[in-house]
């Protein structure tokens, strides 16, 4: 029982032992330009010159009108394609081949001639979906809050820091505190780099969220001394700082899945609360694992909070390391 925080911390390490972000989700964006004719844009995650093997199957009577093209797009392959559908793509069905030998997801974006716009989430077990006559504001509410609570939980960097502030804060109102204070900075630059108004690189804005990541682990092991300072009194001001970093790595890679034009309010509200469940979840079931752990042995031997801290500083500094080569 003792060894189980260190189990997790192992578990969320070697699941993100090369990069914290590895199951990005691809994007269709489907557009109709006519009657019959529409443009297809579809992002597909790619490392390097490799790039996952999903393709997009319309109706068999589409053709295309124009010659298809591909390009990049900072890690993702972007191919462009402009079809025709006879008697249109409303009630038929579109998939996306290879999808279900992954472990990524792809949104659907459908934007109809009168810009009602469908959204969709596809994943291994579901990768079709039919194009609806008339798409309600449910479905893109719905795909974007299932994302949001996917990015949080399979994000592992920021499952580490919210893990390291859990393991610095001990009294349960500052640790209140401290979550409210991640929330409310985080949903700030979630917001603002999102909509463009933050225009940050992204690959520094990774690797200073894994730089933060170093400094909790560093106060977590610092402070099993008598020791009392600033972040040990106030660790919500620590946490507000680093939320509105981690809020751009949120933002960024919402900014790379797409909004939709004509539902952005919505969309970055639920892909936000998508994060907050997301979150809470994880805290609940930290928290949760430490009441059970508590009731057999105690958590308060600094040996134990030392090793975490140097569990969560060691794949922190892995993850720096990879992200500055990374633009250097």
């Amino acid at each position: 029982m003792i060894r189980l925080l260190l189990a997790l911390v192992l578990a969320l390490a070697l699941q993100g032992v090369s990069e914290a972000h590895e199951l990005r989700p691809g994007f269709l964006e489907i557009k109709q330009t006519g009657a019959e004719t529409y443009d297809v844009r579809f992002k597909v995650p790619a490392r390097g010159d490799m790039r996952l093997g999903l393709h997009v199957r319309l109706p068999a009577d589409c053709t295309e009108t124009k010659p298809a093209r591909s390009e990049r797009a900072g890690a993702a392959a972007l191919e462009h394609l402009a079809v025709r559908c006879p008697g249109g793509l409303v009630d038929r069905e579109v998939a996306i081949d290879g999808l279900s030998s992954t472990f990524t997801d792809v949104v659907v974006r459908v934007e109809s001639e009168d810009e009602s716009v469908q959204a969709a989430r596809l994943t291994p077990d579901q990768p079709s979906f039919t194009v609806a006559a008339a798409p309600t504001w449910v479905d893109t509410a719905r795909t974007y809050f299932l994302l949001g609570v996917e990015h949080i939980l399979l994000g592992i960097d920021h499952l580490l820091f919210v893990l390291a502030l859990l393991l610095l804060v001990r009294d349960v109102w500052m640790l209140v505190k401290v979550i409210t204070a991640f929330t409310d900075a985080h949903s700030i630059t979630l917001a603002l780099a999102a909509l463009g108004w933050a225009q940050i690189p992204q690959a520094p804005v990774e690797a200073v969220i894994a730089l933060s990541i170093m400094f909790v682990a560093a106060e977590i092991i610092r402070q099993t001394g008598p020791e009392s300072d600033f972040t040990k009194r106030a660790p919500w001001l620590v946490a507000f700082a680093f939320g509105l970093l981690h809020g751009l790595g949120f933002g960024g890679a919402l900014k790379e899945i797409g909004l939709p034009q004509s539902d952005v309010p919505l969309a970055l509200l639920t892909f936000n609360l998508g994060v907050e469940a997301g979150q809470l979840l994880f805290v609940f079931a930290v928290v949760g694992a430490g009441a059970l752990v508590r009731r057999f042995l105690s958590l308060e031997r600094p040996w134990l909070r030392t090793a975490l801290g140097y569990g969560i500083g060691s794949m922190a500094a892995v993850w720096f390391v990879q992200r500055v080569a990374l633009f250097l």
